[in-house]
């Protein structure tokens, strides 16, 4: 997969992937501002976030939403989630909906761990229970990124998004592409 980023960053233009060149590791998740598994998942994400900061690894959201389909999901309420929950990463708009079909993004929260060479190593949820912290039982993107940072093999590089779908413009709320699958 080829790593492609060029969105709206929060005050800024656009971004390019090359400002993340530093990174050892980049985790790139789709995520909004309206959907239950993210609000109720990003404490865990923050956690996992500032626990592998030291390590090198950065992260960075993209809200791929269309704002006509959830107003929610706008770039307004973006900068306004930002600055209420003040996270530990880089939140990008994608109007477009470019970036979320060329990485083929299917829900919020989707995650996608890329390493140094901006190979992709893991790709989905991070947890098995995002809607309800209590009943969190595995943390995949945590295994995966402790793994490969410890120079083993990802055991499992793949599992099944748990989320939201993402809202695509001019379809249905619950509209999926055709191709999409669930693992």
């Amino acid at each position: 997969m080829q790593l492609i980023l060029n969105c709206k960053l929060l005050m800024v233009n656009s971004i390019r992937l090359k400002i993340f060149k530093k990174a050892k590791v980049l985790v790139i998740f789709f995520t909004c501002n309206h959907c239950p598994y993210v609000k109720n998942s990003d404490e865990n994400t923050r956690e996992i976030a500032e626990r592998f900061k030291s390590q090198g690894v950065s992260f960075v959201a993209i809200n791929s939403n269309s704002k006509n389909t959830v107003p929610e999901d706008s770039y307004e309420h973006m900068v306004e989630r930002m600055a209420s929950h003040n996270f530990p990463w880089v939140y990008l708009y994608d109007p477009t909906q470019e970036v979320a079909l060329n990485y083929g993004a299917l829900r919020t929260p989707h995650f996608f761990l890329f390493d140094e060479h901006r190979t992709l190593i893991y790709t989905g949820r991070a947890v098995d229970a995002p809607r309800d912290a209590s009943k969190i039982t595995t943390n995949d993107l945590e295994k995966a990124l402790e793994e490969h940072l410890s120079g083993q093999k990802i055991k499992i590089s793949m599992t099944n998004p748990i989320g939201c779908n993402i809202k695509w413009e001019g379809k249905p709320a619950k509209w999926m592409p055709e191709d999409a699958c669930d693992l």
